[in-house]
């Protein structure tokens, strides 16, 4: 595999600024494999469920883990929190800037004058660090203060409402970024949902460093997949195990029940990286997003469907669809 297998022309255009509302409103692409592809909505979404299907769903919430802070001699610092290390989530794995800067015991404040992080040593990976969260009280009640929601890079609009990067079932705060496909979800369609009969189960995946890492190895099996943390309650994988079809909601939820099953634990580390030539076992069709190019994401996607999802991108790009977080759905069928 070529780095450039990876690649398609995403215009910078097509990249969504803003949530589209409501909600269920996105547009959602679904597969036919070698036959068109249907143009619906994500409201549709309960018309295209069989019986027998199970949803899975990523109840990960996302926590205002963007930082910007100042050091000590008045220069910017920012910090980006990507996971506890201990239970009563001081102690955090981190992406710090500027890191040639930030020694560690350098103390980070906020404009208030209030100190909020104390830099550590760098981690094993060598890409983050090591970060205590500093301040009276329960840390998410420090951030909720200091912090904010750490969107993409890419979205360059102010989020009036934070909410809005927060799935409608969120539940166990921890993630640095929403399982976006879950996003469109609304109560509305989990109502007809339940009215079609149809299971609904929950995971979690704390979602990591590879949500903001691309690949730049040459060869894309060469990258290296940071550790994530998941689980899967016993009951979401006897379900799922029962399940006519796994119909999953996000590329985390993907994660969570493919390393189950590779790894035979229901909760733990993992590190499972999902190409073609490491296709799911377990999920049989899979909504997602359209994710960048030269991603892990694009790379999950083409170990559910193959090569084909170039021309489904060309498809949606052609019908004006949005593109990534904030951006519209597809219904990926492992055996379309």
């Amino acid at each position: 595999m070529r780095l450039e297998d990876l690649d398609y022309p995403l215009d910078p255009g097509r990249i969504a600024q803003e949530p589209i509302e409501p909600r269920d409103a996105a547009k959602l692409l679904v597969d036919r494999g070698d036959a068109d592809p249907d143009h619906l909505h994500v409201r549709d979404l309960p018309s295209l469920l069989r019986d027998g299907d199970v949803l899975v769903v990523n109840e990960t919430k996302v926590i205002p883990a963007r930082l910007r802070l100042r050091r000590a001699t008045g220069g910017a610092s920012e910090v980006l929190l990507l996971e506890p290390r201990d239970a009563e989530r001081r102690e955090w794995e981190a992406l710090v800037r500027p890191a040639r800067k930030l020694p560690a015991g350098s103390v980070l404040y906020a404009p208030s004058g209030d100190a909020v992080v104390a830099i550590g040593e760098r981690t094993e990976a060598g890409d983050t660090f090591t970060v205590t969260v500093l301040g009276e009280g329960d840390v998410l009640d420090v951030l909720a203060r200091h912090g904010e929601m750490p969107l993409p890079p890419y979205i360059h609009t102010k989020l009036d409402r934070p909410e809005r990067y927060q799935t409608v079932y969120a539940a166990t705060p921890g993630s640095a970024a929403a399982p976006t496909a879950g996003l469109h979800l609304t109560d509305d369609v989990f109502a007809a949902i339940a009215d079609r009969g149809i299971d609904v189960r929950r995971v979690e995946l704390v979602v990591g460093l590879d949500t903001f890492a691309p690949v730049t190895e040459a060869d894309p099996l060469d990258h290296r997949m940071h550790s994530e943390r998941y689980r899967v309650p016993a009951e979401t994988w006897q379900a799922v195990t029962d399940a006519r079809r796994v119909v999953a909601v996000g590329t985390t939820s993907v994660r969570a029940l493919e390393s189950a099953r590779a790894t035979g634990r229901l909760e733990g580390r993992t590190e499972l990286f999902l190409h073609a030539g490491s296709p799911v076992q377990v999920v049989d069709v899979l909504m997602t997003n359209f994710h960048m190019p030269r991603t892990t994401l694009l790379m999950l996607v083409e170990a559910v469907i193959g090569g084909r999802w170039r021309r489904l991108y060309a498809e949606a790009m052609a019908n004006d669809y949005r593109f990534l977080s904030f951006g519209d759905a597809t219904l990926l069928d492992r055996h379309a």
